[in-house]
């Protein structure tokens, strides 16, 4: 019954309003999606059935609805249509033979207008492996860039960050050196009561743009939180400016493909390392309760996260949202790979680039991992899919707790958010 509530819920995060309205929102559309495993979940060999209902203003619509059917981010090997009566039909999916997940992809027409809607269901996805392979030297390279950066002592400049400071929180903008060519910005949100707190390091999600939704409760409930960005871009730049300065990238993302002919040359390996070293700013505060370190974000900082968390073994708790950078190459494989989807682009996977990936994909940071880890992630999301946030999960081998949301695309809500924050201090020392 709860998944079938949570089926209800098509809109996208963002667009959530500040009071309760109809969903979805602002829609004339609802699509109802009930798979006939109450979970979304079967074993391979099992076939998976979906009953399918459309509304308009809430009304059943006797409709053809056309579908195809294909694996996570691929294309199609089924299609057909099927006629909706008293607004309702079940679509059989068919089966894998292999571990993965289908995705039952809807399309319908409506007094001229489209309405498109998506399932995916998963196949023993608890049997999902990696295709990037585990170097022998990872260990090696990351303690050698991580020992080069250290060389350079952190330097900081902070200033008030009035616009985010409130009467229980005091807001800072920061300024961290951290290697020897980079320094990165953040935001530093305290709370005002003296006292000794956790630390919690939130690095971001995808593109070059400013620190946003930095007033958040993480502070108003007793963490010290620093909310940072990866591309040495202090956040009150004008978004005119950020996007001058993106579009000199192949694409929005492009600079995550930046220098991956060469693992010593890829854009990320200064990003992975200034995650560490904003750990060793966090950990000097005098208001650090001197135990508690912990990291937390979404997609992008979601990855980031997980790296951080395997890279430096004073981190104690990590919380993750669908983790992008996830078996990127796993597109070779004949199946889905993570964000940012190289195979979409020329030239992205050839064999060099893909040996470099393996020094910067989640999975072998995964499985290094040792602190408590909670995992959260949807199966209809396209951005991070359910294939490679599966294929995390069954790495991780250290004590780990996940949410998993069906229903969800790239998005999470305020009450999985403050879910995130209660496990955290759950699991302080």
């Amino acid at each position: 019954m709860m998944l079938l509530a949570a089926a209800l819920i098509t809109f996208h995060f963002s667009l959530l309003p500040a009071t309760a309205e109809n969903y979805p929102y602002r829609s004339d559309y609802l699509w109802l999606t009930v798979p006939d495993h109450a979970d979304w979940l079967y074993k391979t060999g099992e076939r998976a059935k979906v009953e399918v209902t459309l509304c308009k203003y809430g009304i059943p619509q006797n409709v053809t609805v056309d579908y195809e059917i294909g694996p996570d981010e691929m294309p199609p090997t089924d299609k057909g249509s099927v006629l909706l009566k008293g607004g309702r039909a079940t679509i059989d999916m068919g089966t894998m033979k292999q571990a993965g997940f289908l995705d039952l992809r809807l399309r319908a027409t409506i007094d001229g207008q489209t309405t498109e809607h998506h399932v995916k269901v998963g196949f023993s996805p608890e049997q999902l492996k990696p295709y990037t392979k585990n170097p022998q030297d990872f260990d090696d390279f990351w303690a050698t860039n991580l020992e080069q950066a250290r060389k350079t002592p952190i330097t900081v400049s902070v200033e008030p960050a009035p616009q985010y400071t409130t009467d229980d929180v005091d807001a800072l903008l920061v300024k961290l050196r951290t290697d020897k060519r980079h320094s990165i910005y953040g935001y530093l949100t305290k709370p005002k009561r003296v006292g000794k707190y956790p630390v919690v390091m939130t690095p971001p999600g995808a593109g070059i743009k400013t620190i946003k939704n930095v007033n958040d409760d993480y502070s108003r409930q007793g963490l010290i939180r620093l909310m940072i960005e990866i591309h040495g871009l202090n956040p009150t730049l004008s978004d005119d400016t950020f996007q001058e300065i993106s579009s000199t990238f192949s694409d929005e993302n492009g600079y995550v493909q930046n220098g991956l002919d060469d693992r010593e040359n890829s854009y990320l390996k200064h990003v992975y390392v200034a995650c560490v070293r904003a750990i060793d700013y966090l950990t000097t505060l005098p208001e650090w309760d001197g135990q508690n370190i912990i990291v937390q974000g979404g997609s992008q900082g979601g990855a980031l996260s997980l790296i951080t968390a395997a890279l430096d073994k004073r981190v104690t708790a990590c919380v993750a949202n669908h983790p992008a950078l996830s078996d990127v190459a796993g597109y070779q494989d004949g199946r889905a790979g993570g964000w940012p989807h190289m195979n979409r682009q020329h030239n992205m996977l050839t064999p060099q680039k893909v040996q470099t990936l393996q020094y910067y994909d989640v999975v072998n940071f995964a499985r290094r991992i040792e602190c408590p880890v909670y995992l959260t992630w949807g199966f209809n999301d396209n951005v991070c899919p359910p294939t490679t946030s599966y294929i995390v999960w069954n790495l991780i081998t250290a004590p780990k707790e996940s949410l998993i949301t069906p229903i969800n695309e790239h998005w999470t809500t305020s009450g999985t958010n403050q879910l995130q924050i209660e496990w955290i201090k759950k699991h302080l020392r």
